[in-house]
């Protein structure tokens, strides 16, 4: 099967259809973050140091390190930071930007293999990322979605998957390297957005054989007890073949969705991961001294 190989200076990650689910941390990303936004353009990163350390913590397996600041030196500030997390923790990253200039910065200074988010169908766009994905022996998003804008109909976005894929190859990107985006729409505006989202995933997964992602808090957008609806969502997805998210570690319920899930797919061997997070530590016996555990007295029979 496929196996998506990506790596820091440190540790090698792997997204796959018989591997553990990859939940790719969110929170490094100044949008809709005032404080975050300001800090960063400033050249403040410690809050970029703390939601680093945060995820991983948490169980990230990756980190998406995005620096979209609307009129700051993205390029620098990307850079910047992705030299900085790699500092700070071990673990793979996605370099994050609509602005190539900026993936080129952050690519330029990454150590190992990363995942670039990310490139669509528009053919102006393959034409600047793939060379650069090539050009760094990365691997890459593949978001669904071209000139035509992102269509409700889940066999167009499988079309524009395939172009995506094929077009890599053109550069001698190896399917394993693309990690295709389906892009999941609200169920609070399409109802049947899980259904059609299921049955993508399986044709993904069947017949064009890559690795998914997606940003999963789009799904319950709108909506209330929105930690509930993705604890439902994810489990779901992971069965019909996603095999990673950019999510928030940070949700416990999301976290805990994803781990049974593993536990479910047989890809959480011996059930490690789930008793390491889950296994109740026996609280200390107060009353436990020197010589604790003999019987101190016998009941006999009169």
């Amino acid at each position: 099967m496929t196996d998506t190989v990506l790596s820091s200076h440190k540790r090698e990650v792997i997204i796959g259809f018989e591997r553990r689910f990859v939940m790719i941390g969110e929170r490094i990303n100044p949008t809709g973050r005032k404080l975050l936004a300001a800090a960063m353009a400033a050249g403040d990163y410690s809050r970029v140091v703390a939601d680093a350390v945060a995820q991983v913590e948490a169980g990230a397996q990756m980190l998406d390190v995005n620096a979209g600041i609307p009129l700051a030196d993205e390029p620098r500030i990307l850079a910047e930071c992705i030299k900085l997390v790699q500092d700070t923790v071990d673990v793979p990253l996605s370099i994050d930007s609509s602005i190539v200039a900026a993936l080129e910065a952050g690519l330029a200074v990454y150590r190992g293999k990363p995942l670039v988010n990310s490139v669509t169908g528009e053919e102006e766009r393959l034409e600047v990322v793939l060379p650069l994905v090539k050009k760094y022996g990365a691997a890459v998003i593949a978001i669904s979605n071209d000139e035509t804008g992102i269509s409700e109909d889940p066999d167009v976005r499988f079309a524009v998957a395939k172009k995506i894929v094929e077009r890599a190859a053109d550069y001698g990107i190896p399917r394993e390297d693309v990690v295709v985006d389906p892009l999941v729409m609200p169920v609070g505006a399409i109802n049947d957005a899980g259904r059609r989202l299921i049955y993508l995933l399986r044709r993904l997964r069947e017949e064009l054989k890559v690795n998914t992602s997606c940003g999963a808090s789009n799904f319950s957008f709108g909506l209330p007890n929105r930690r509930g609806l993705n604890a439902a969502f994810l489990p779901m997805m992971i069965g019909a073949g996603m095999t990673s998210a950019i999510m928030n570690p940070l949700h416990p319920e999301d976290m805990q969705a994803i781990l049974g899930a593993d536990v479910v797919m047989g890809c959480d061997p011996n059930c490690g991961a789930w008793i390491r997070k889950y296994r109740e530590v026996p609280a200390p016996d107060a009353n436990q001294g020197e010589g604790a555990g003999r019987r101190t007295g016998r009941r006999t029979r009169g």
